[in-house]
């Protein structure tokens, strides 16, 4: 694909353009005799496309021609990426001026605004709430005091709070008295005041002046009881704000030592509150919290020691107040809100959860964290002075292996120059890449929100993706099974599914979630079905082979670990893929190596490699029933730096058990299938069925039935566990079956889907990158660039990520080129330095994770 097909394929899902087909290569692309048989089928649809249509569709036909080409004239991959840094600049500089001269203090977000999300979830304005659960909230309040003070709405609001703390709590206490709470280390009491009056004011004044133990947080409010007595009145009014003013500078002083929330008064439903409460009204509501607002804000006044005002309960209210018994006291629901509120805005600085950006601040950079920025300075000082001398000393590129399919691409009929500067150059923009993902998931820069699953937000994005991946139907150059464009499709469709699952947080939904399992077991059985189809073929076990798929698989990663101060079995995929690709190399590699050469001179050596599979499954299965074993070697330093997270290698086992028989599938199925090719039993012409008729139509029908067999007993789970234990054994069914459905008609294995096949070639970089610059809070929660309209933030962002990972493709790509030279002694040299680098980033990690603690 040229330039303006990638730009096509990529634009196509994030800016919602119309859809355009792709331009065909020309001669003076290297691309001769294609040019002249896509040339030859276009022309020959357009003449049976006149033959057939009048005038009208005609000029039509030439017009979209036209237009295509000229648009895809100025829009390509290149002017793409140029747009995508113009909008990444200029929303870094709008969000910084936003927080500068607007307020950067997210408790602030977190207390004031917000929006159901649906299902009673709530999401504030900007930042992340955690949901907080009983063994955290023990953690973060121990040997606290709190005390809520008020009336039967803070009440409400108390025993909301506790039921975090403990969620078997019940309401038992007297209705208008004090009720104290206590467990273990924790003190959680509420004070009944339900008026602003002298009462309030001599409790507060015994904190201040010592006669009683300061609490540590202090949630008041009051003002319907004070509506209800006086029925409304101006004078109630009046007296109201007086007796504010006289609680104000105790309040104030208390908030010196103390966390002071003023909860305003949320709306009431006026229709359905009895007679006695007819004069509370929310007219009389407003008035009271602006009376509130306007007595207890800190302007002109001592502006370090502040009162909080929790006003974000109101906007939720106003949307549930109607499901109130009686149109008083806020709904269950609400009350739960307004208690995680609280709890975010006193534990998230604490505890510091990584979904809980409200009330967090940035925490200085790691040690790794400043080794990286010095190096990435370091290449841009060296390019500049390279730059200055004229330096520029040409060498050829070399061919890059493809890491998936186990092929190595084709180097270009004119080969690119790589100067001296090159890859001092390539660092320089990796390092504003780098730059642009440390402010987008560490910096207190861009905003971010929660995920919420809907069905509509899986699968409508899903369905116009399919859409647009059918609409760019092209002719394969080879119609082999499994060809390259054709896994090259396979992994697009399935990244761009997967994509959409995690910002849709579909992983709430079972049967999705059980799909998406399948899809990651597939890209392993790719895993496994190219290598060993290249190490089959080619027999090729040298190191440079090696180090070159060692290098493009973990090179971000690896980076990424730096910067964004992450362990590497965070990006768990990446880890998984690089272990099966050496256990694939050490199985074909070990004595003795047999290759297909070798196996068409004897049969016997058939029987030799599957011998060596029957052993790689043996060894699967002892790890697989020997969870302490297995721990046990991957606990030993310095491997467990590399499989441990958060100092567990729990989520690694659990990884690596749950699709470990993948690679070996795809490994015994490259087997059969070059078997079964050797042996001429298959017809993979352009437009012949794989099989006889009958055979063809037998697989079909099966292959059919066992994919919907398997999607029906996904759609039936009820309980992840269960499904997890099952699916190493059964998820091949599903894989096999699409490949045969896929391949065993002529006509489909005919043709790809350019679109996917785009987004599969970058396919492993957008699995990466989502993690920090699509999503965000480490994939918890997604980046907000565009704040207030959700569709138009997608857009932009997708943008932008699309065009990262292309670009970080392209730069592994030509780092690879002088990281990895042919050469062995050169090789083992910067084998050896690469070495010595990770055992000094391994050194300085433990030692900053022991400084930690």
């Amino acid at each position: 694909m040229d330039d303006r097909e990638l730009l096509v394929a990529e634009a196509a899902p994030a800016l919602g353009a119309a859809s355009l087909s792709a331009e065909p290569p020309t001669a003076g692309d290297g691309g001769g005799a294609h040019a002249a048989v896509y040339s030859a089928f276009r022309y020959s649809v357009v003449d049976r496309l006149s033959a057939c249509c009048h005038g009208g569709a005609k000029m039509a036909v030439l017009a979209y021609s036209l237009g295509k080409r000229e648009i895809n004239q100025y829009f390509s991959i290149k002017n793409a990426k140029l747009l995508s840094l113009a909008a990444v600049i200029l929303l870094t500089v709008f969000h910084s001026a936003s927080r500068y001269y607007g307020g950067s203090d997210t408790c602030e977000w977190l207390l004031s605004n917000g929006r159901f999300l649906g299902e009673n979830v709530w999401q504030p304005d900007g930042c992340m709430m955690h949901k907080y659960k009983s063994t955290e909230a023990k953690t973060c309040l121990k040997h606290k005091k709190i005390a809520f003070v008020g009336d039967s709405r803070i009440r409400q609001l108390f025993y909301a709070y506790i039921r975090i703390i403990n969620p078997e709590s019940r309401e038992d206490g007297n209705k208008h008295e004090n009720i104290p709470y206590a467990e273990s280390s924790i003190n959680v009491d509420f004070l009944w005041y339900p008026e602003v009056n002298n009462s309030m004011k001599e409790q507060l004044l015994s904190w201040t002046e010592g006669a009683s133990p300061q609490p540590n947080v202090i949630i008041i409010g009051a003002a319907t009881w004070s509506i209800k007595l006086h029925n409304g009145s101006n004078w109630a009014l009046s007296q109201y704000k007086t007796n504010l003013t006289f609680i104000a500078s105790p309040l104030e002083k208390l908030a010196e030592r103390s966390e002071i929330y003023w909860v305003l008064q949320d709306p009431v439903h006026e229709e359905t509150l009895n007679d006695n409460r007819k004069m509370i009204t929310n007219e009389q509501i407003d008035n009271y919290n602006e009376a509130a607002l306007n007595a207890l804000s800190t302007s002109g006044r001592n502006t370090k020691a502040s009162v909080k005002f929790l006003r974000a309960t109101q906007q939720a209210a106003k949307e549930t107040i109607a499901q109130s018994a009686d149109g008083l006291h806020l709904p269950e629901s609400t009350r739960d809100v307004g208690a995680m509120i609280l709890m975010n805005s006193v534990c998230n600085k604490i505890l510091r959860p990584i979904d809980g950006s409200c009330c967090q601040t940035v925490g200085s950079p790691s040690i790794l964290q400043k080794l990286a920025g010095v190096l990435f300075l370091l290449a841009i000082v060296g390019f500049v002075v390279l730059h200055v001398l004229g330096y520029s000393r040409h060498r050829k590129s070399k061919p890059v292996s493809d890491v998936e399919s186990g092929e190595e691409k084709k180097p270009p009929s004119a080969v690119t120059p790589l100067n001296t500067k090159g890859p001092f150059f390539a660092i320089c923009k990796m390092g504003l890449i780098m730059a642009y993902f440390y402010l987008c998931d560490r910096a207190d820069i861009f905003m971010k929100e929660q995920k919420f699953y809907t069905h509509s937000t899986f699968f409508i994005p899903l369905i116009y993706i399919f859409v647009l991946g059918i609409f760019y139907s092209e002719n394969t150059k080879e119609s082999k099974v499994l060809n390259r464009e054709q896994t090259d499709e396979w992994k697009g469709w399935m990244q761009l599914v997967i994509l959409i699952y995690h910002i849709s947080g579909a992983s709430a939904f079972i049967p999705v979630y059980m799909h998406v399992r399948v899809l990651v077991a597939a890209y392993l059985f790719q895993t496994g079905y190219g290598h060993f189809s290249f190490f089959w073929l080619k027999g090729d076990f040298g190191l440079y082979r090696v180090c070159q798929v060692l290098f493009r698989l973990n090179f971000l990663v690896v980076v990424l670990c730096l910067v964004m101060d992450r362990s590497y079995q965070f990006y768990y995929f990446v880890p998984l893929v690089t272990f099966w690709f050496v256990v694939i190399y050490i199985t074909m590699a070990m004595w003795p190596q047999i290759l297909q050469k070798k196996a068409n001179g004897s049969g016997i050596w058939h029987l030799g490699i599957l011998m060596k599979l029957l052993g790689l499954l043996l060894f699967i299965c002892f790890f697989a029933y020997s969870q302490g074993f297995f721990e046990g070697i991957f606990s030993i330093w310095p491997i467990s730096k590399l499989f441990e997270l958060q100092g567990s290698i729990h989520e690694w086992w659990f990884r690596w058990k749950l699709d470990r028989f993948a690679v070996i599938n795809g490994m015994l199925f490259a087997l059969v299938y070059l078997v079964l090719q050797k042996c001429q039993l298959l017809s993979e012409g352009k437009g012949e069925p794989l099989f006889s008729n009958k055979i063809s139509n037998c697989l079909l029908f099966v292959s059919v039935v066992s994919f919907m067999t398997y999607s029906i007993w996904a759609s039936s789970c009820k309980n992840k566990t269960e499904c997890n234990e099952m699916h190493p054994y059964i998820s091949v069914v599903q894989i096999l079956a699409f490949i045969l459905i896929r391949n065993i008609p002529g006509y489909a294995r005919s043709l790809y889907s350019s679109f996917f096949a785009w987004f599969g070639k970058i396919s492993l970089e957008l699995f990466i990158c989502q993690y920090h610059i699509w999503l965000a809070a480490d994939t918890k929660g997604i980046l907000v660039l565009i704040p207030g309209n959700p569709s138009l933030n997608i857009t932009i962002s997708s943008f932008i990520f699309v065009c990262v990972a292309h670009e970080i493709s392209q730069i592994t790509n030509d780092l690879a080129q002088v990281a990895i030279p042919k050469e062995t002694a050169p090789l083992l040299k910067r084998l050896l330095a690469a070495a010595v680098f990770l055992v000094v980033v391994l050194v300085l990690s433990q030692w900053e994770q022991n400084a930690g603690h």
